[in-house]
């Protein structure tokens, strides 16, 4: 099975993996869901683009196999973008399961990665005309 980000994306649009010539733009989608998934909490932290086909899933989201949805949301993003359906009702279909992806990487993300948040300080209270609190 391939393992890297360009040439898996690429062989599920349906181009050879050694047909280079639509490189840039599909490594442009792929870097914009990237930072799609980086806002959801997926990938490092830091944030993650690849610049040719020695990018790895692994190199992405590490050994989790409960993350392997990623790599199909990767696919129908840059899909959508690079290659839309010719039919609205296939465009609903994919924009539908998209969102559905979201929602599951979201929901998996906060399961795992979850950490209970720190109350706020209550701060005291700032007269600043005079009055009395």
């Amino acid at each position: 099975m391939e393992n890297s980000i360009l040439k898996s994306t690429k062989k599920k649009l349906g181009l050879d993996p050694s047909y280079t010539a639509f490189d840039i733009d599909v490594i442009d989608h792929i870097n914009g869901v990237f930072v799609t998934l980086n806002d959801l909490g997926v990938g490092p932290e830091s944030g993650f683009m690849i610049e040719d086909d020695s990018s790895t899933w692994e190199d992405f989201m590490g050994l989790d196999p409960r993350m392997n949805s990623v790599k199909n949301y990767v696919f129908l993003r840059v899909r959508m973008i690079f290659d839309p359906p010719a039919t609205s009702y296939h465009t609903q279909a994919m924009a539908e399961q998209i969102k559905e992806l979201e929602w599951r990487i979201s929901v998996r993300r906060e399961h795992t990665n979850w950490t209970p948040p720190e109350p706020i300080e209550a701060q005291p209270e700032v007269i600043l005309d005079g009055g009395s609190a």
